[in-house]
């Protein structure tokens, strides 16, 4: 049997099928049609699911349909509009409009799809005939419930009472009067002005009113009842899509697409065309709307904009598997609509002739100006609606919204039947024929597939599409990741999605920002923890949407994004740092800088440089920049730490340079403020010397300053005497230092834009917070010597002048050493070493019994560090050497030298002690505690607690 035949008869049977239950059910209606009226609708029902379904599940339909005449008749846009008006009258409720509503669209649908299938009409009439009955329903409904909501809470007008309507933008196809036979509808809504409803009882404003009927419009054509729906609404064209608000009003409308709009945004607002108010409003709501559309200029920039649309579509059909989808695969619809509205968005805004909604239109328009040849235009008109005539006949199957050539055979045999071919194969060639000719001239306007980058494209699928979880699932498994991570990767960027489009960003930052996320994105996707890198990102992307100049930096410069890949991805703590001082962003652009940060020595004369260009007298200009100094140094000394070009113990020295250098300019800022105000100290009238210094404590005392290290400080003067300063608001000497110290403090932890500079902790003073904040040498020697307690002794071990003049520095090394060298009692000594260490570990201690903390549990560093201080207070009598420096490597290796510890045990104790430093100062840079595994360390350990044994004899 040939394939015609075969055709002939899977319709055959089909038409009789449905035929058959339609009798069942209209038999008394059968002897109304005559022997020609019955072949017709058994033909059509053999090519409809939706015409056989729709007249068997609806009593007279068939009958109405013949009685009507329509179904002959080319023209019925008059009848249209006349019927359904006699209809709505007639409405009394909601239930009702929204039964009439399903009712009337059936009954047309049914004859547009009737006489198409059946070859009665053109395309341009089917398309044409779908447009206006969907723009009599959208408009009719809505006077409906506009009266009816007027009636309820009063008429809404302006400030100077004109009365104020609901204007809707018909987007898409609908805007262009070429509606496809089962479409969504692309709708916005807005008004014209603010104010309030008048007439009723109660008043809302025009945003309620017309918000409320928004929402009622909507579910009059979308809510599915048991007589189905009208049309599906899709309102995500609308100012900040599912985020923005359903209604706005007309201010509010043209401030968005000035500030916020986006390229795909013009784009879809070429076909825009207003419906409802009146017909003032809606000139003057086009109008408002078209230099957002429609460049002044030519505006070439629009290429690239399809371009990248284009790339969209593409990522979306590949992401679905759609394969012979003549809208939106390669030379589909969708590529003629490009090349017309690339035409309108480069050269509209100069030739008003092309501001036009109407794709065939518009082509025509474009051979007439010259901008497509005859021959082009030809290809595209005739494959345009070759290929709408195929689309709507698919659709007009089983009225499902759907551009992909069928599956099964029958709807096969029922597509080429109506088209007129043999069989499928013939049809199948000629199909993609018509699609190369499409996709040759898109390619000559818009450019070819060869710009695509197919490495990337999950990329841009996962920022320009919105996925669901499982397929961002399925995407990413390309890169290795877990279904669990993928899930968190996508609710991290969907997060930001929201976040971004709530944001009030620029014309020019939203286009970088669309350039920039997906390139971002597929360099975070190749990155070792893209899970855990994406949220730093985005912490960072967050502060600077509005700094467009750093966006452009990442998108042009392609070395900087890697360096801040590169270090977020191996630091927690950069990448905050980075987002809470995004000026930083400029070190990224010189890695010779970043990578190598400055020498030791010159940490001091770099800040003070930096200082010289802040003028002396804008105090808060100088906060600013001492952050911004120490940032930078920071951020430069992390860099080198991840890259490996600084050791443990480098970085903690630059650390500790850098805190010197901004403790020497502190102090030196807060005299020079306080000598303006009060001169100076008496005393330093007389020596010539600020008698003043800056003790440090803990780990800056140590040489040993991590990353986030507070600076442990206290401050001492040589002021011994009664006097008084020489300025022109003359104070007390001593109460010019405790001033003195304020202001350092004041300076330090100032909060500025920038942050704060150092959290400063004086709690190691004497007699601690109920002490003075700056003491004189004497009262510091007599409290240590008299009323200190053993662990401030321990403390003092760890002490040095990062600041003063040598006179003082001397003083307070002769007290130190006064103090340390003291003769004390071993075994009580032991005793209150011992009893400290297991009160602070009682206090500080973070892990739990599965868990190691690395400084406060049992064999951890902070054991170490006591040892060492015991060692010294015990035996600095005897080896004054053991005081020459106060970090605990050198203890070791003086220990060592002087006979009192094993080569061996020394090496031990050292290499213990850096490989856990190691450790904490890796997990700070992860921005995680001091807390491992119990079973790490285990061998370290064992060399602190055999020798904490050993030395305390317990």
């Amino acid at each position: 049997m040939s394939t015609e035949c075969q055709i002939v008869d899977v319709l055959a049977d089909t038409g009789s099928m449905y035929w058959q239950r339609w009798c069942e059910r209209n038999e008394r209606d059968l002897a109304l049609l005559s022997a020609e009226q019955i072949a017709q609708s058994q033909r059509v029902f053999s090519l409809s699911d939706f015409i056989a379904e729709s007249c068997i599940n609806n009593t007279d339909l068939l009958n109405d349909i013949w009685q009507s005449g329509l179904l002959s008749q080319v023209s019925r846009t008059a009848h249209v509009e006349a019927h359904l008006c006699e209809l709505l009258t007639a409405c009394d409720s909601e239930p009702t409009l929204l039964r009439t509503i399903r009712k009337f669209r059936r009954f047309h649908m049914c004859i547009i799809a009737w006489r198409e299938l059946l070859q009665f009409a053109q395309l341009t009439e089917s398309l044409t005939h779908t447009s206006h009955l969907a723009d009599c329903l959208i408009e009719g409904a809505l006077d409906w419930l506009y009266q009816l909501q007027c009636t309820e809470q009063g008429t809404p007008v302006n400030p100077e009472g004109v009365q104020q309507q609901l204007v809707i933008l018909a987007m898409g196809k609908l805007g262009g009067g070429e509606l496809n036979f089962s479409s969504d509808i692309d709708l916005i809504f807005t008004y014209p002005e603010a104010g309030e409803t008048v007439g009723a009882g109660r008043t809302v404003t025009n945003q309620k009113f017309f918000l409320r009927l928004g929402q009622r419009l909507i579910a009059a054509l979308h809510q599915v009842t048991a007589d189905g729906f009208a049309y599906r609404v899709d309102m995500r064209l609308r100012p900040f899509g599912d985020s923005g608000p359903l209604v706005m009003s007309f201010n509010a409308f043209e401030e968005y697409y000035q500030n916020q709009g986006r390229d795909w945004e013009r784009y879809a607002m070429v076909k825009a065309r207003a419906l409802g108010g009146n017909a003032e409003t809606r000139v003057e709501l086009e109008k408002m709307l078209r230099p957002f559309i429609y460049r002044r200029y030519v505006d070439f920039s629009a290429i690239d904009a399809l371009r990248n649309m284009k790339a969209m579509i593409k990522a979306d059909v590949r992401r679905k598997g759609l394969k012979d989808n003549i809208k939106l695969g390669s030379g589909g619809i969708r590529e003629v609509e490009f090349v017309a509205q690339t035409f309108q968005l480069i050269r509209g805004g100069r030739e008003p002739v092309l501001q036009i909604k109407s794709l065939l239109a518009t082509l025509k328009v474009l051979q007439s100006l010259g901008e497509i040849s005859a021959e082009s235009y030809t290809v595209l008109t005739e494959s345009y609606c070759y290929l709408r005539q195929v689309e709507n006949i698919l659709q007009q199957i089983n009225d499902t919204q759907t551009q992909t050539l069928p599956q099964s055979a029958l709807d096969r045999s029922r597509l080429i039947s109506v088209l007129g071919y043999p069989d499928w194969d013939s049809f199948y060639v000629h199909v993609y024929q018509v699609m190369a000719a499409i996709h040759r001239e898109f390619s000559q306007v818009i450019g070819g597939d060869d710009e695509d980058n197919e490495e990337s494209q999950p990329a841009l699928d996962l920022w320009h599409l919105e996925l669901s979880t499982d397929e961002v699932v399925t995407l990413l498994a390309e890169y290795g990741l877990t279904q669990q991570d993928a899930q968190t990767f996508a609710h991290d960027l969907n997060h930001f999605k929201s976040d971004y489009a709530r944001k009030t960003v620029g014309p020019r930052g939203r286009q970088t920002i669309e350039k920039l996320l997906p390139k971002l994105l597929f360099s975070i996707l190749k990155a070792d923890d893209p899970v855990a890198l994406l949220p730093r990102i985005i912490a960072l992307l967050l502060k600077i949407l509005n700094r467009t100049a750093y966006l452009e930096l990442l998108v042009e410069n392609d070395l900087a994004l890697t360096q801040l890949l590169r270090l977020c991805g191996a630091s927690p703590m950069v990448a905050k740092q980075l987002s809470s001082h995004p000026i930083l962003l400029d070190e990224l652009l010189v890695p010779s800088h970043l990578y190598h940060p400055t020498p030791l020595h010159e940490y001091r004369s770099e800040l003070r440089q930096f200082m010289l260009r802040i003028p002396e007298e804008d105090q808060e200009q100088q906060l600013e920049a001492l952050r911004q100094f120490k940032q930078t140094q920071l951020l430069r000394i992390a860099a080198a730490d991840i890259a490996g070009e600084l050791a443990l113990m480098k970085v903690s020295d630059h650390l500790t340079w850098l805190a010197e250098a901004v403790i020497d300019n502190v102090v030196n800022l807060a005299w020079q403020q306080l000598e303006e105000k009060h001169g100076i100290p008496h005393n330093v009238v007389e020596t010539g010397k600020k008698g003043f210094a800056v003790v440090a404590y803990g780990k800056l005392g140590g040489i040993e300053l991590g990353y986030g290290s507070d600076l442990d400080l206290v401050f001492i003067h040589n002021c011994e005497t009664a006097g008084m300063t020489n300025g022109a608001k003359v104070i007390d000497s001593r109460q010019f230092y405790l001033r003195l110290a304020q202001r350092i403090i004041h300076i330090f932890s100032t909060r500025t834009s920038t942050g704060i500079l150092y959290e400063v902790d004086m709690r190691l003073r004497p007699s601690g917070n109920s002490g003075v904040l700056a003491c004189p040498v004497s009262r510091f020697l007599d409290y240590q010597s008299n009323e200190a307690w053993t662990w401030e002794h321990q403390s003092l071990v760890r002490t040095r002048i990062v600041y003063g003049d040598k006179l003082i520095q001397k003083r307070f090394n002769e007290v130190k050493r006064s103090i340390l060298a003291k003769p004390r009692d071993t075994a009580e000594l032991q005793k209150q070493v011992v009893e400290m260490r297991l009160k602070m570990r009682n206090h500080l201690l973070n892990a739990n019994a599965d868990q190691f903390d690395i400084k406060q549990s049992e064999g951890g560093i902070t054991d170490i560090e006591f040892m060492m201080q015991y060692i010294v207070l015990n035996h600095a009598a005897q080896i004054p050497k053991l005081q020459l420096w106060p970090d605990n490597v050198r203890i070791i290796s003086r220990c060592v030298a002087e006979g009192l510890m094993t080569e061996e045990l020394g090496a031990s104790l050292t290499s213990s002690y850096c490989q856990m430093r190691d450790e904490i100062h890796r997990l700070n840079l992860l921005g995680k505690k001091g807390i491992v595994a119990n079973s790490e360390f285990t061998a370290q350990r064992k060399v602190v607690t055999d020798y904490w044994q050993q030395l305390f004899a317990l």
